[in-house]
């Protein structure tokens, strides 16, 4: 074989070494390339998952609080509503009380001065003179 021919050989050998490298190299970076896709995706994908997750969740918490305060509403009302029976029912109760209790200190007050308790000098001697003067106004009227 000739210089020439061995050279051919030798540059058809590499040639196709440097194609199976090339080709290789291009294999690799087709493959990587192919993972950094899917594991952008996969990125991209657990973003949503998450977002989705949490507005579920969020979801469910304003449900179960607007439940939650619509029934704690309904508790006070309820309260609120035995509070007032509660409170109606005291003030009666005093009130009746403060009748009754009047009611007895008139009638107490009202036999003290049928039977001349209690009456200071001055009212006694009051009574006695509007008494007096009753009884000089009949004796005039019966003169005129």
């Amino acid at each position: 074989m000739s210089k020439i021919e061995n050279t051919k050989e030798v540059v058809a050998t590499k040639t196709d070494e440097a194609k199976a490298v090339v080709t290789s190299n291009l294999d690799k970076i087709k493959e990587t390339a192919n993972s950094a896709e899917e594991m952008a995706r996969k990125i991209w994908l657990a973003g949503l998952g998450a977002y989705g997750k949490g507005y579920e969740e969020v979801k469910g918490r304003i449900e179960s609080l607007s439940t939650e305060s619509n029934k704690l509403f309904d508790d006070l009302v309820v309260k609120g509503e035995k509070l007032e029976t509660e409170g109606k029912d005291k003030v009666k109760q005093v009130k009746d009380d403060v009748l009754a209790k009047t009611e007895v200190e008139a009638r107490i007050e009202t036999v003290r001065s049928k039977l001349g308790f209690g009456k200071t000098d001055e009212e006694v001697k009051l009574e006695e003179l509007s008494a007096k003067i009753e009884e000089l106004t009949a004796a005039i009227a019966k003169l005129s």
